[in-house]
């Protein structure tokens, strides 16, 4: 069977994906180009890996079968897409992509992202736009140094940052959800605003934990995830904190409470946990928290005047866990703790590398939101489908492939104009 036509009868089945686009709303008044025709283009422009508004255009110029499977009755101009991003709501977006989490979910397909039963979403922030000239009313600003050493001078630069929900496993990940950084604010207050947001579009269970770097071990911030109803577990890097330097004086002569070899990450493995410690002044001070130590070492190679050569590394981590987490063993910690690398991996990395995560297709704050809230939709349509794939399974086709092999699926003359146009 057609690839591409797998991949369209696939997504609609699963994820009702005829009526999420149809559901798409239309800020404009008298438009002449449909809302449907355009968000068919958007998405399969993510899936296909077409990284601008330029190239989008010219795909509905020179490919007559793209016309037919979109339903435009002609070319559209690049500019199109830029009018249409504006006017479009986020919101439609957003729930879209509530949709095929929850369907996702009640498929099993989060199964194996589970840690001793928990459900864990990863957060952090990406930078996705930088100009010392291009700006907007929603820019954040910063000073930078620029220009040969010894004669740098400070320029303001002007950019955009967006916080990810994310959830990381060995088989299937997701990006649940964005929120743009507002100038002046505070990255601990955008994420707030985000999980209280998937609360209301996920349902409160359907994550059970965040995950979050050290910049979120922060009181007021994990106060508010205790009153949510979550379990959380954030990376200790601070050593003036006091609770680093009370965790590692108690466990610095205390033999490792666990030990074991990380197949996942090919290393040996000494866990320490210490329990029923005050985390800081910002923390309420009837819960306790737990922190968990971990010294990792392996064995890196590397080729050096044309020999491999074997080098011991070694490497420290702790984390600090809600009191929730008591009950738990330590190595659920630990794995939590390093799950969230999943969001620099699984969705930075591809979506920079392969979807063009920090082109801005067009400066205005609305539209920016939405292509960003377009590329991790349609991102989760091609990695659900991409499991679902035998081939892609089994190792025989990689995800560029993929991608590559629907593309050309594309060329081939079936009644394409029946997909999304009828029924």
């Amino acid at each position: 069977m057609n690839q591409l036509a797998q991949f369209l009868q696939y997504s609609c089945k699963v994820f009702k994906l005829k009526r999420i686009l149809r559901g798409v709303g239309d800020g404009r008044s008298d438009p002449l180009v449909p809302i449907l025709p355009l968000a068919i283009c958007l998405v399969l422009g993510v899936v296909m890996r077409i990284g601008s508004y330029l190239d989008l255009a010219d795909q509905t110029r020179s490919r007559r079968l793209w016309r037919r499977l979109c339903g435009l009755r002609g070319p559209v101009h690049h500019e199109i897409f830029a009018y249409v991003t504006e006017r479009m709501c986020p919101e439609d977006w957003r729930r879209s992509q509530a949709v095929v989490a929850r369907q996702l979910k009640r498929n099993k397909a989060l199964e194996s992202a589970k840690i001793n039963g928990l459900l864990f979403v990863s957060l952090d922030a990406n930078e996705h736009f930088a100009s010392f000239s291009r700006t907007c009313p929603c820019c954040c600003q910063r000073q930078v140094e620029v220009g040969p050493d010894g004669n740098k001078v400070k320029r303001t630069q002007y950019y955009h940052r967006y916080v990810f929900a994310h959830i990381s496993g060995p088989k299937m990940h997701l990006v649940l959800d964005i929120e743009p950084i507002r100038p002046g604010e505070d990255e601990c207050a955008t994420a707030l605003r985000l999980l209280g947001r998937l609360r209301r579009l996920c349902g409160p269970r359907f994550f059970d934990g965040v995950s979050v770097d050290a910049w979120y071990a922060k009181g007021p911030f994990l106060r508010v995830i205790d009153k949510l109803g979550w379990l959380w577990v954030a990376v200790l890097k601070r050593p003036d904190m006091e609770v680093f330097q009370e965790a590692l004086q108690l466990s610095r002569d205390q033999p490792p409470g666990e030990s074991f070899t990380d197949d996942e990450r090919d290393r040996q493995v000494q866990l320490w946990r210490v329990g029923d410690l005050r985390f800081s002044d910002g923390y309420t001070s009837d819960q306790h928290v737990c922190v968990v130590r971990s010294e990792e070492s392996w064995t890196e190679h590397r080729v050096e005047g044309g020999q491999r050569r074997a080098q011991p590394q070694e490497s420290r981590w702790m984390w600090v866990a809600c009191q929730g987490l008591a009950d738990y063993p330590a190595r659920l910690i630990y794995q939590a703790g390093h799950r969230r690398w999943g969001i620099e991996n699984q969705a930075f990395n591809q979506l920079t590398q392969f979807y063009h995560l920090t082109h801005c297709y067009h400066h205005d704050p609305t539209s920016m939101l939405v292509q960003m809230l377009i590329l991790t939709f349609g991102f989760a349509l091609f990695t659900a489908f991409a499991q679902h794939c035998q081939t892609v399974r089994q190792g025989e086709t990689t995800l560029k492939a993929l991608a590559h092999h629907l593309d050309l699926a594309l060329a081939e003359d079936l009644p394409w104009d029946q997909w999304f146009h009828s029924g």
